[in-house]
């Protein structure tokens, strides 16, 4: 049998960038300012112009972007946060740490983004059982495409909601010619290690265009400080980013628009090839994805076992994103209301992830197509 592919090879980009990716890592290790160092404020500059933002504010990881955003808004007990039901568990796990409840939105079976107009009922039907106040909608940008947030704008604005915009998976995508970063009151960025600009540990980012967010930002990152480190004007969190992350970061960013050209060439060598065996995803209109997550659906669970065992048999890798939609969690199940939400349980039987990252070469896309459609 071949060599097995890798899933995600980051020793293989690592090697292309290696040159650039050491200077930035000696530089560090020479001033010594391993917190909030120059090359922090490096980066928050140069991911903000990328997304034509007014300010970004590095922080330890996406999960704590999505807290600090909702910490400034003071959301808490008592507060609604609607959000789909089909995706990553930080988006629900935030407001409960804060004591909101998370309310369960389903997704469009086609795209997987979360439903407008299930959206809006969901809100209708919070407020007419007046238990909890609507406080914020979180718009997920799943697998690498944008949330409808045309859609989602105009639903904040006639509730009267704060809206998040969770662009973990997303960072380079764009709607409309416009890279996300400025769709909502606030976007929350992710660089785990598998993410299409993704560091080699934790680290996030929060983008704004608001002056006012964007300080009270910078202060709840770092313990609620004021003017000065020892003045503690709020309760705030240790949410700094590590200068070695953003030096990682800003050598990634030389090279990640070649990467993401890569990715959509092979998402849609992929489109070709597994259609006929397949529900290959179906494109946002008029946006361009980061493709981080390069999912299919089969026809039931049975049917993705199969394709599951061939895979594997061939050396091709897979994965299941998301075997539960959130509202099934054991964590979040008390908290859910009831609500059917039909079409995230049917995706979580049948999807199946393939892999996709800018060093897969085109030997390795036909092997994965065709241990696929055997």
């Amino acid at each position: 049998m071949s060599e097995p592919i890798a899933f995600l090879d980051l020793a293989a980009q690592q090697a292309r960038i290696a040159p650039a990716l050491r200077a930035r890592l000696e530089t560090v290790l020479s001033h010594c300012q391993f917190v909030l160092g120059p090359e922090v404020r490096a980066l928050e500059q140069r991911l903000a112009d990328y997304c034509a933002a007014a300010h970004c504010v590095g922080v330890s990881s996406g999960t704590d972007a999505l807290q600090i955003a909702m910490m400034a808004e003071g959301i808490g007990r008592g507060d609604a946060v609607f959000l789909p039901a089909f995706t990553y568990t930080a988006t629900a796990e935030v407001p409960l740490l804060l004591g909101a409840t998370p309310v369960f939105v389903d997704v469009d079976p086609r795209t997987f983004q979360i439903d407008a107009e299930a959206l809006r009922a969901r809100i209708v039907a919070v407020r007419r059982a007046g238990r909890l106040r609507p406080r914020a909608i979180i718009g997920v940008d799943l697998f690498g495409q944008p949330a409808p947030w045309p859609a989602l704008r105009a639903i904040a604005a006639e509730a009267g909601l704060f809206l998040l915009d969770d662009c973990a998976q997303s960072f380079g995508a764009s709607l409309s010619g416009r890279r996300l970063g400025r769709e909502a009151d606030a976007t929350a960025i992710s660089f785990f290690p598998s993410k299409p600009l993704g560091g080699y540990g934790d680290g996030g980012a929060l983008l704004t265009d608001d002056a006012d967010r964007a300080a009270l930002y910078r202060s709840l990152r770092t313990h609620g400080e004021g003017e000065t480190r020892y003045e503690v004007i709020r309760t705030g969190v240790n949410g700094r980013l590590d200068t070695l992350q953003a030096a990682v970061l800003l050598a990634k960013l030389d090279v990640f628009d070649e990467e993401l050209v890569l990715r959509e060439r092979i998402a849609r060598a992929y489109d070709a090839g597994l259609a006929e065996c397949a529900v290959v995803p179906a494109r946002v209109a008029d946006s361009d994805s980061a493709w981080a997550v390069y999912s299919v659906l089969l026809a039931d669970a049975h049917a993705r076992d199969a394709a599951q065992m061939r895979l594997r048999a061939a050396g091709v890798p897979s994965a299941i994103y998301y075997p539960r939609p959130l509202h099934d969690q054991p964590a979040y199940r008390d908290h859910h209301d009831g609500s059917p939400l039909p079409v995230s349980e049917n995706l979580s039987t049948r999807i199946l992830a393939l892999p996709i990252h800018p060093d897969l070469d085109e030997a390795s896309v036909a092997r994965v197509i065709a241990a696929f459609a055997q």
